[in-house]
């Protein structure tokens, strides 16, 4: 999914037709209101005065970054140009969303990653630092990246390429360096790191492919793949590529069978294999 303005033959469409993740959005904003009243502005501040999901998004990423120093009302207007600039931070939002109800067993509604979840806020925080860093404005990227790790405990580097579908559980203590690279539906949950193995310069992070699934407490260190569809047990320290659909336990990991199902980050599965150890 692309930006969704509102246009002259689309206001006639029911909304779920145009943009059913912002229709659930809004119906579930709604509800609160109705049950919640004391909510009633917050609810409308955050979600019910806006058109758009990605208007919704930008105001409560800025505000929740926005401080005396660096105003949020400043923050939302670079990330309105982002987003006009490129459509796939739009449809991001939305994937991810869509991966937090999908993968939490504690969130069954769209609203909760939107308004609550710093893992949400943290992993939309980057993608216009990320923006900023790609146009020249590695000043302004490098104070958010300070300013979400202050916020958030989610220390993501400008540098850091990101996929879509993404779900950070917890969030707090996620570090990812500047080379890494994170493909679209991966799952990460509190205190991962995907950093160096020291000073060297260069592509020096790791590359997580699709569908990787990484226990809390996990170190992958160095410029290694973490194959598709793969699982990193909780506790893990990973200094080797892990092959696809496998999963690594241990200090330092090693291969301890199948990943278990075709798609680990989904199924947030993190018991072991009958027999396996880490």
């Amino acid at each position: 999914m692309s930006s969704l303005p509102l246009s002259p033959q689309s206001v006639s469409r029911p909304l779920d037709a145009i943009d059913p993740v912002w229709a659930r959005v809004r119906r579930e904003a709604a509800a609160v209101v109705e049950n919640e009243p004391a909510l009633g502005g917050f609810m409308h501040l955050t979600v019910l005065d806006h058109v758009r999901l990605e208007d919704a998004v930008i105001q409560r990423v800025a505000d929740r970054l926005g401080n005396t120093t660096v105003l949020s009302a400043m923050i939302a207007q670079a990330f309105r140009e982002a987003v006009a600039d490129d459509d796939g931070i739009a449809a991001a939002f939305r994937s991810d969303i869509v991966a937090f109800e999908d993968r939490d067993p504690a969130c069954d509604r769209f609203i909760e990653p939107l308004l609550y979840f710093k893992g949400y806020h943290a992993i939309e925080a980057h993608r216009l630092a990320h923006w900023l860093w790609n146009h020249g404005r590695r000043d302004l990227a490098l104070y958010l990246q300070s300013r979400s790790s202050e916020v958030f405990q989610v220390d993501i580097n400008p540098g850091a390429r990101l996929g879509r579908g993404l779900f950070f559980d917890h969030a707090t203590g996620i570090v990812i360096g500047e080379t890494a690279v994170v493909e679209d539906d991966v799952s990460l949950l509190q205190n991962v790191t995907l950093g160096g193995t020291g000073k060297e310069t260069g592509d020096r992070h790791p590359k997580i492919r699709h569908g990787v699934m990484i226990g809390a407490g996990s170190k992958i260190l160095g410029n290694i793949e973490v194959g598709c569809c793969s699982r990193v047990a909780a506790g893990s320290v990973v200094l080797k590529p892990v092959p696809r659909g496998t999963t690594v336990a241990g200090v330092p990991a090693r291969v301890i069978g199948e990943a278990g199902c075709s798609d680990p980050s989904h199924s947030m599965e993190q018991r072991l294999p009958e027999g396996g150890e880490g």
